[in-house]
Parts: C-alpha cells; sequence; structure tokens
C-alpha cells in the first residue's frame, strides 16, 4: 500500500507496472515511454522502499529483492529521474534529506587519515574491474565530447586537452595534480607540454599504477606521483589542476582545501578544479551512494564553493559549465559495463555487479535529469595572469591535437603497467 501511494504521486509520466509478492498488480504514470515492470520478491521489500526510497531502492535491487522483467536498471532509474527531477520526489523522502544535510558536517568529516580511508573504498578495487568499462588511458572523470558521435576515447582525449589548454602552460612549468589517479593527466601534460609534474593520490592501487606507467615512459624525469595528501604539501607549483577529487573534499573543509591552494600556488600561477556540481543549490549526499559509493563524499554547488575561494584570497578568472558531458560518459561506461558484466563477476560476485549497475544507472540519470552538472573553474592571485579573452584556449587545444599525433599521448594510446 505504501509503495504503490508513494510510486503513484512521484510517477506522473511513463509507465511503471508493479507485481507485489502477495500477487498484487498495479500501474503508475500516463502509459508513455519508458516502459518498466517490476516484481517484487518479498513483502517488506515494497514498504522499505516507501519509507526510505533513496537507500532501499539501491539496495532491493543490490540484494535481488526485486527483478525487472520489461525494460532495465536504466529504463527505472530514467523513469525515476525524469519524474523526480531536482526535488526529492515525495515529502518525506525530502524531510529526510533535510534531517541529513543537518548533520551533513559530520557525514563528510574527511581529515587526513579517514580521507585515505574512504579513497581506499572505492579506487583500490580490483584493477580488472576499471578496464572493463573506462578509456584505455582509466579516466574516471567526465569526458569532453567536442562532437556527440565522438567515442569515449576521444572525448576523454578531449578532456585533457581541454584542460591542458586553459592552465596555459609553458615549457619548464612545475605542475601540481591534486587527485591524480592512474597519472593519465600527468602524463599527457608532461608529454605535451614540456613541463614538471608531480601528482599526489590517496589510493594505494592508483599511486603504484601510475608510477609504473611512468616508469614504463621513461619520464620519471619529468613526472613522479606521491601517495601523500595535499594538505601535507609545501612546495610551490606554477600551476595546480584538480579533477575528480573536490567531490572528495567536504563541505566543511572547502576553506582548507583553497587555502591550501593559495598557499601551494605561485604569485602568477594558475590553478584549475574540474569538479561535479549541482545546478539546483546546496543539498546532500544521496544515502546509498555514501555508504555503497563514496563515502564522506558531496557533491557541491557553486554558491558553496565561490565563498571559499574568495576568502582563501584566489581570483576566479573562467568558470565553464559542462553540462550533459557527463551523462554521455557514464552511458558508455554503462554499456562497456554491461558489456563486460560476465568477467566483472569474474572478479567479484552478482551483488557487486548489481550494485555496479546500479551505481551506473543512477548517476547518468542524475546528470540527465536531475540536476547535476560539472564545473571548470579557473584560478589565479593576480587579475591580469591569464589572456583577457577566452580565444587562447582553442589555439592552445589547436597546438595540442597536432602534437598528439606524433606522441604516445594519442587517442588509442594503451596504458602501460
Amino acid at each position: 500500500m505504501f509503495l504503490r501511494w508513494m510510486l503513484q504521486y512521484v510517477v506522473k509520466t511513463g509507465d511503471l507496472t508493479v507485481h507485489e509478492a502477495n500477487g498484487r498488480l498495479w500501474t503508475a504514470g500516463d502509459g508513455s515511454e519508458p516502459r518498466v515492470t517490476l516484481h517484487l520478491r518479498d513483502r517488506s521489500i515494497g514498504r522499505a522502499i516507501a519509507f526510505n526510497p533513496h537507500l532501499k531502492f539501491g539496495e532491493g535491487y543490490m540484494e535481488g529483492r526485486f527483478h525487472i522483467t520489461e525494460g532495465d536498471i536504466w529504463d527505472l532509474m530514467d523513469l525515476l529521474g525524469r519524474n523526480v527531477g531536482t526535488g526529492y520526489g515525495t515529502p518525506l523522502a525530502a524531510l529526510i534529506a533535510g534531517i541529513r544535510r543537518f548533520y551533513r558536517r559530520i557525514l563528510q568529516y574527511n581529515p587526513v587519515g579517514r580521507a585515505r580511508a574512504n579513497v581506499a573504498h572505492h579506487y583500490d578495487l580490483d584493477g580488472r574491474l576499471y578496464d572493463l568499462f573506462l578509456d584505455p588511458d582509466r579516466q574516471y572523470s567526465c569526458a569532453y565530447f567536442e562532437d556527440p558521435l565522438a567515442s569515449l576515447d576521444d572525448a576523454q582525449l578531449a578532456k585533457k586537452r581541454h584542460i591542458a589548454a586553459k592552465l596555459a602552460l609553458a615549457p619548464g612549468h612545475t605542475v601540481l595534480d591534486i587527485g591524480s589517479g592512474w597519472g593519465g593527466l600527468g602524463l599527457y601534460l608532461a608529454q605535451m607540454a614540456d613541463v614538471d609534474v608531480t601528482g599526489v593520490t590517496l589510493s594505494q592501487e592508483q599511486y603504484t599504477v601510475s608510477n609504473a606507467r611512468a616508469d614504463a615512459l621513461d619520464r620519471k624525469d619529468r613526472v613522479r606521483f606521491k601517495l601523500q595528501d595535499y594538505r601535507e604539501l609545501d612546495s610551490c607549483f606554477d600551476r595546480i589542476v584538480s579533477v575528480g577529487m573536490f567531490e572528495h573534499v567536504g563541505v566543511g573543509h572547502y576553506g582548507e582545501y583553497f587555502r591550501q591552494v593559495a598557499r601551494l600556488l605561485d604569485e602568477d600561477g594558475v590553478a584549475l578544479v574540474h569538479s561535479i556540481g549541482r545546478i539546483d543549490g546546496p543539498g546532500t549526499t544521496n544515502p546509498w551512494i555514501a555508504k555503497y559509493i563514496f563515502p564522506g563524499g558531496y557533491i557541491p554547488a557553486l554558491s558553496e564553493v565561490l565563498p571559499s575561494i574568495e576568502r582563501a584570497g584566489l581570483f576566479v578568472t573562467d568558470v565553464e559549465i559542462l553540462r550533459l558531458h557527463y551523462a554521455d560518459t557514464l552511458r558508455h561506461w554503462r554499456e562497456r559495463f554491461a558489456a563486460n558484466r560476465g568477467r566483472a563477476a569474474e572478479v567479484y560476485d552478482e551483488r557487486f555487479c548489481r550494485m555496479w549497475e546500479f551505481y551506473l544507472a543512477a548517476s547518468e540519470a542524475s546528470f540527465r535529469h536531475m540536476g547535476f552538472m560539472v564545473f571548470q573553474i579557473q584560478l589565479t592571485k593576480k587579475v591580469g595572469t591569464v589572456p583577457l579573452t577566452r580565444s587562447y584556449i582553442a589555439k592552445a587545444e589547436e597546438g595540442f591535437r597536432d602534437r598528439e599525433g606524433t606522441t604516445q599521448a594519442g587517442p588509442h594510446r594503451q596504458m602501460h603497467v
């Protein structure tokens, strides 16, 4: 009864059919596309979802307590995302989110030790998993689709090129990459711009792989990766870049983050922060994502970020909003994971595969329908550090594109591990 009320309250467009465990059958929506049919396997899961949908939908799918006989998990997330939009769906769900927001600083308290544990939870998974759905360079952040029909590999290369152009690099510059992942961006910058790169990560797996890649490319003189928290650094850099790391900082640490960026950035330096953001203002982390995928993480609104930048004494010299680029990135990841699902089950198990399917589908729906985007903020200490018009970005991109064809950093370079 409670689940029926909740879903019929939320779902106004599309067609959702639910078979309850007790044999009852009912529908929600107007009969249009997308069409999804659910079968509940026990009586308690419906009640659990009704009273805590943002946690229990994901848990129910992971545990196999309902299955989808028409459509798939993407169709379900697409249908729900279209109807919920940037809200919470029901008054009860909004109340729960409001309570979570009240103590979100506790949930997102990320001192060095806890930050390391949170990173290990997600990024120290078996590396074979990421090879199943990422591009060969293991870019695990939003790609940049210059052409909507571009391949994932080409769009990820375009992302690196776009970021490099915004950094206004010159040969010999020292670059800090905060949250350097598997090393792809750092290696690209060292090869394409002839700069000296230091990357820091809290993931043991990423640290090992990225240094192995630098060794294989004989780049140890120009790029190195450290297993270290950015807050422990004390050197000065000409350029600072951070891609896909700010989401792990936590709202209570924004001041600390930007003060450290200001301390580490040269007076004539340029920094670029690339992060997922919210279009609709401050919120809370989805409880399922916080529990199973990114503990301690939070997707910020620009209104929460900019005050900390200002207080740190940094100037915002450029902001770009990438809207559906991450939705398209996630579509590629979701389709690649589905194509390799059997191999994923060999690495982990069925429950893990269902968890990952839900994660990718729900994330894509968040970017298509629920107010998520990506922002790139360029920062300086002096108002005249970068050119006064954005034409330098396109010019630099063309230069990098020409160089890519003559190095190993081209669009189809495989990882070296």
